[in-house]
Parts: C-alpha cells; structure tokens; sequence
C-alpha cells in the first residue's frame, strides 16, 4: 500500500524560484472530493495521472497513482466538479529534502503552499528558508477543499 507523508506550510517569500530545479503546469480536477477518499485527475505538461487518497490522518494518508493516456485525463477532467485548480509547481531541493511548491492561478491568485515529503512521520526535516507557518492537517489548505 503507498502511504503520503507529507507536511504543508504556507510561503513567505518567493526565494523557492530561484531555487528551483524544474518547474511544471498543473491542471487538477476531482471527480470525488469526499474527505474519507478524494479521487483527482491531474494534467502535468504533457501527461495525464489519476489519483486516490484515504483520509488524512495527522501528515499521512493512503495514496495511488496511475499515469492515463492524456486524451483519456482531458475527457476525466470534464467530469470534475468545481473548480479546476490551475497552479506552477516549483521542485525545490533543500538539505536533502524535495520540497514542492505551488503557486496558484486565476480565482487563487496569491496563494502560494509548499510541502515537503517525508520517508516517515518522525522525520526532523529542516526547514526550507522560504517556509512560513505550517498548516499541515488544516483542510482549508487541501487541494480538494480550494
């Protein structure tokens, strides 16, 4: 079984782009965005990937992910119900770790969240410098809730 152990923070400043190694265009659209199990489609440049996640428990959770033909995600993403979450992720190494960050487009404009994934929920992960307060767990921040 896959687990995500993760932990999200909002960002103070924008130092993560000149840190960044690689940058993407995400689309994302939920076809369920129930928080017991949220089933999303995401468009990455040029792939397509379906995903589901379990409940969120503290940092952690079950995750699957599967790479779709893209014509298939662009046809699942008409299927999804309210917004389409259009955002530039951002990977961002740090003392070892791979941060993720997500500056969001059009009605969220502004908002900009990182996490940072971690081998276990005891993991003492340094900080990125770009980091501000930590919102781990606080569904105002999950993508299925924006």
């Amino acid at each position: 079984m896959a687990k995500e152990i993760e932990r999200t923070f909002l960002v103070d400043d924008d130092s993560f782009k000149e840190m960044a190694v690689i940058t993407v265009h995400i689309l994302q659209g939920y076809l369920n965005r129930d928080p017991e199990r949220t089933v999303r489609v995401r468009i990455l440049n040029d792939s397509a990937f379906l995903t589901v996640k379990g409940k969120t428990e503290g940092c952690e959770r079950d995750e699957f992910e599967y790479e779709v033909p893209l014509e298939d995600g662009l046809e699942m993403m008409k299927l999804c119900s309210g917004r389409i979450l259009d955002k530039t992720r951002y990977i961002v190494p740090y003392e070892g770790y791979s941060w993720e960050v997500d500056e969001y487009h059009g009605d969220l404009e502004g908002l900009v969240v990182t996490e940072v994934e971690m081998k276990s929920a005891k993991d003492d992960v340094p900080i990125a410098p770009f980091a501000g307060r930590e919102v781990t767990g606080d569904p105002r921040y999950f993508n299925s809730q924006l």
